[in-house]
């Protein structure tokens, strides 16, 4: 039994309609058993800055069939209104499990959908006052069971001077991971644990010796090209570059009670911005 992880990180507002179309078509070839997955960073809007009307690239990424994607240090604004205008126009999941409101403890809710019929208003179950949700447990057509789980760099936490104008904090990506892989697998079995990360190679592999069990790592931020990805102990790490330059494909294999990952990239259309 197969399975297909089709990614992208750090596109910057970089991805053309032909990118676009480009990978949707992979993800429809695959007939179900696929998941376009985004390791954040794809909007154009600075760490502080916003546009009201929101982020027209995540129209694109709506369009082409994108699962999931990770909050990015690009999407997330410290006031309720700006982090919700940068995420509005995203028709898919958008996963962060180590962000919570400041002054409230996030508890981690289910996040469940089917990956053929995801219902944003089902599928999107957040703590209070987060306009994300930190998990997605999804189930294929032919019975692969799967967990993601985002992970976000800390932009704000609760030493920084910066917590006092910020609605947001975020816990620590390790602590939290640790908290949650072992819940999530004893809660649904999965044979495959996914974490999206937006923390960049070094932390990533921090993240995967020092939490058992997850299987896959599709990162960002530190904008490297790995072409077959590299290990961690058990842990597969994928990560595409940035702006575009490539998307990344993750073939997963059981291998008895064990998901195999083997990790290759893509050159996307050069063509320009349209």
């Amino acid at each position: 039994m197969s399975f297909t992880l089709i990614h992208t990180n750090d596109l910057h507002n970089r991805l053309t309609q032909a990118q676009a179309d480009r990978l949707r078509l992979l993800r429809v070839s695959l007939d179900g058993e696929a998941l376009l997955l985004d390791a954040g960073d794809a909007v154009g809007a600075g760490n502080v800055t916003f546009h009201p009307a929101g982020e027209p690239i995540l129209d694109r990424m709506s369009q082409c069939g994108y699962d999931a994607m990770v909050v990015g240090n690009r999407e997330f604004h410290v006031s309720r209104y700006g982090f919700q205008c940068k995420l509005s126009r995203a028709r898919f999941p958008v996963l962060c499990a180590n962000l919570l409101p400041r002054g409230g403890v996030a508890e981690f809710q289910r996040g469940d959908s089917d990956l053929r019929d995801v219902d944003p208003e089902e599928s999107e179950r957040a703590p209070s006052g987060v306009p994300v949700t930190p998990y997605l447990f999804l189930q294929t057509p032919k019975g692969w069971k799967i967990v993601i789980i985002g992970l976000t760099v800390p932009m704000v936490t609760e030493r920084m001077a910066a917590r006092w104008v910020s609605a947001y904090l975020f816990r620590d990506p390790v602590h939290t991971a640790r908290q949650l892989v072992p819940e999530l697998r004893a809660r649904y079995s999965p044979h495959c644990v996914i974490a999206l990360t937006h923390l960049g190679l070094r932390r990533d592999q921090l993240l995967a010796e020092a939490v058992p069990g997850i299987d896959v790592i599709i990162g960002g931020h530190s904008h490297d090209v790995l072409e077959r990805g590299v290990y961690a102990g058990d842990t597969l790490i994928c990560q595409t570059g940035s702006h575009g330059r490539f998307y990344g494909r993750v073939m997963l294999d059981l291998d008895g009670d064990r998901v195999r990952g083997r990790a290759s990239l893509e050159r996307l259309d050069p063509g320009g911005q349209t």
